[in-house]
């Protein structure tokens, strides 16, 4: 059930082995997990370890700690956040969990025209030159891996301009979730991020204060690059299915 941890730098290479058990199921919501005596001998680790990764799966509402020192599996749908994205990325077999990805893909869809029209409400010259600054520096990139960081950097100007630290702690979840699959995003959004009429546009109408031209920009953008990575997962499904 559970495999030898090899190097003793240990409470994430834990912490990892039991997560992934967790959201795939192998362990289920009610079912009790091993002692941590078990658990060290079973991982071939320290108390210590266990104990921390014990420790950091409860506060990701993977775990529960009953009196008593008992630790059973949570509901992990019921209970945890939007941090745990990142863990139902990428199943134990490397691959795209496709579902998942589409969740997260909706999700940015929905929350990007807000963000946007929050900035042009919320926002300040100060955060308008920085924008310009940015798409300046678009315009003398030489590729789709010099833009890509930089739209991050943009999203992430507009995502602080917005004033709402909800969609600060969603935007981190979001961009930790796409981590694992980042160079594939280069090459699936190369167009997009070419797209330098709608990011200077959108900085326009933040700093003109313009909320539903932001919102509208916005819209049309991130539509557009949701759908090129919708096409890119149905490839994909396309071909696990075959293989």
């Amino acid at each position: 059930m559970f495999e030898a941890v090899q190097k003793q730098s240990v409470s994430d290479v834990v912490l990892n082995q039991l997560r992934d058990r967790i959201v795939s199921q192998q362990l289920k919501p009610g079912e009790e997990l091993p002692a941590e005596r078990a658990l060290c001998e079973l991982l071939d680790v320290s108390r210590n370890a266990v104990r921390e990764a014990l420790k950091r799966l409860q506060q990701a509402g993977l775990v529960r700690v009953r009196h008593g020192g008992t630790t059973t599996v949570s509901d992990y749908r019921a209970q945890a956040g939007p941090e745990l994205l990142a863990s139902l990325m990428i199943d134990a077999a490397g691959r795209i969990q496709v579902g998942v990805a589409r969740s997260v893909v909706r999700m940015r869809q929905v929350l990007s025209p807000e963000i946007a029209a929050d900035a042009a409400t919320h926002g300040s010259p100060a955060m308008a030159d920085r924008l310009d600054a940015i798409v300046e520096q678009m315009r003398e990139a030489s590729g789709p891996a010099e833009l890509q960081p930089l739209a991050l950097e943009f999203w992430d100007v507009l995502v602080d301009g917005s004033g709402n630290i909800a969609y600060r702690l969603a935007f981190n979840s979001l961009r930790k979730t796409y981590e694992p699959i980042a160079r594939l995003m280069t090459g699936m959004l190369a167009d997009e991020f070419s797209r330098l009429d709608s990011f200077s546009s959108m900085a326009r109408h933040v700093r003109s204060g313009e909320r539903e031209a932001a919102f509208d920009v916005a819209r049309d953008y991130i539509d557009s690059s949701s759908q090129a990575i919708n096409r890119f997962l149905t490839l994909y499904e396309q071909h696990l299915e075959g293989i």
